[in-house]
């Protein structure tokens, strides 16, 4: 496969940044245009519902590079404008200006968008999602008034966002269909810790709840429940997820399934076309089936293995996911990717500030680990996953037994 003269990437986000450094760093010494949406350069997502957000952090401090790092490397950043369309078979895309660029390898690093669920009133003002650098900046403005806050979704950034408010001194509210937070992704067991997290420093939860619509004049005054009841508020944040952004994608006739479809080496259903991060659903050898991560760290990875694969690397990507939360004191991180129908493990107790979760399939191989404020935990938890061997739950779930794999493995 010859070099490529011009690699485009759509999307300047942390994949996107991350592929143009990759280039550079694997030799790559021609043309590189990276374009972004936003009139921002490259920036880091996480700090906005955290440290940021609590006016603890500047955005020049969530930047993925410094201010020069474009400049030195010869890379030509475009801010501010949208890619409008692909053309696969001429190998071009046109810009919302009327640019048209040829290239010889695309990146489609395009990110996701937050959901907004058709509710009656959603159309009023003072309804927030947290995506961008100017939501955070919006939602800071409404924070430092101290109102009451109703956060709809008790997801990863539902959660951040209220411990961020609670920190901050903000009333808030957090509502969620679910049972406990973050059940969709970790299962109630683990659910009723955040349950106990958050109630501890003082959010109001309303969990097991329904939103039957937003009502106010020209802003939201206030919250209806499908229960009946109502919460009076001055802002509503919506975290209901998002959806990967694969209009582009669709309209240049790619193949699409719950993100932009690719193969182990990122590669699209069309010719010098590849995806990486949000937007990517890409076959995973481990899995055998494609995986779509919507995180920071699968974003700076893939789009660091994307760089590689544009210039014909042989390894595909295969690393494991991983995320990671910070809410109040308490962090975590998880690596792996667990099914429904898996056990969970507990090692420690639920009540103690730091324990470890291991999922287990229906063989006992651990398909996914956690820890909760454990720091040194996290590695020996890839080692037992990566393993693919059966696991011993009475050892996992021991203190007395460290977590080895030699120790916990079955012989």
């Amino acid at each position: 496969m010859p070099e490529p003269r011009t690699i485009v990437i759509a999307g300047a986000g942390m994949a996107g940044a991350k592929a143009a450094e990759s280039l550079r760093a694997e030799g790559y010494d021609k043309r590189i245009v990276l374009i972004g949406e936003e009139p921002e350069a490259p920036y880091e997502r996480p700090p906005l519902s955290k440290d940021y957000l609590r006016g603890e952090s500047s955005g020049e401090q969530a930047r993925v590079h410094d201010a020069g790092f474009y400049a030195t490397h010869d890379v030509e950043l475009i801010c501010g404008t949208r890619v409008t369309s692909v053309e696969p078979s001429a190998r071009a895309v046109v810009l919302e200006d009327g640019r048209r660029l040829d290239f010889d390898r695309l990146l489609l690093a395009t990110g996701s968008i937050p959901r907004r669920p058709p509710i009656p009133g959603g159309d009023l003002g003072g309804i927030h999602v947290l995506r961008t650098l100017a939501d955070a900046d919006r939602l800071k403005s409404v924070l430092a008034r101290r109102g009451r806050v109703v956060l709809v979704g008790a997801g990863w950034i539902g959660c951040e966002i209220a411990a961020s408010a609670r920190q901050l001194g903000v009333e808030v509210t957090l509502v969620d269909q679910t049972a406990t937070p973050l059940e969709r992704v970790l299962g109630a067991e683990l659910g009723a810790y955040f349950t106990d997290l958050h109630r501890r420093h003082g959010v109001d939860l309303r969990l097991g709840a329904g939103v039957a619509g937003f009502d106010g004049d020209r802003d939201v005054e206030r919250i209806a429940l499908a229960d009946g009841t109502t919460i009076e508020t001055q802002a509503v944040v919506l975290g209901v997820g998002v959806a990967p952004a694969t209009q582009l994608a669709a309209a240049a006739g790619l193949a699409i399934e719950n993100g932009i479809l690719a193969d182990e080496w990122l590669r699209t259903s069309a010719a010098a076309i590849f995806a990486a991060g949000d937007v990517a659903n890409a076959m995973h050898p481990r899995y055998a089936r494609p995986v779509r991560v919507e995180h920071w760290a699968w974003a700076m990875d893939q789009g660091t293995a994307a760089g590689r694969l544009m210039l014909g690397a042989e390894q595909p990507y295969d690393a494991l996911p991983y995320f990671f939360s910070d809410q109040y004191d308490t962090g975590l991180e998880y690596v792996g990717l667990h099914g429904p129908g898996d056990r969970v493990v507990v090692r420690g107790s639920l009540a103690e500030s730091a324990f470890q979760a291991f999922w287990l399939d229906a063989e006992d191989r651990v398909t996914a680990g956690m820890h909760v404020n454990d720091w040194d935990a996290i590695e020996p938890i890839k080692r037992l996953i990566e393993s693919g061997r059966p696991m011993r739950a009475t050892a996992l779930a021991s203190r007395d037994v460290p977590v080895e794999l030699e120790e916990v493995a079955r012989t």
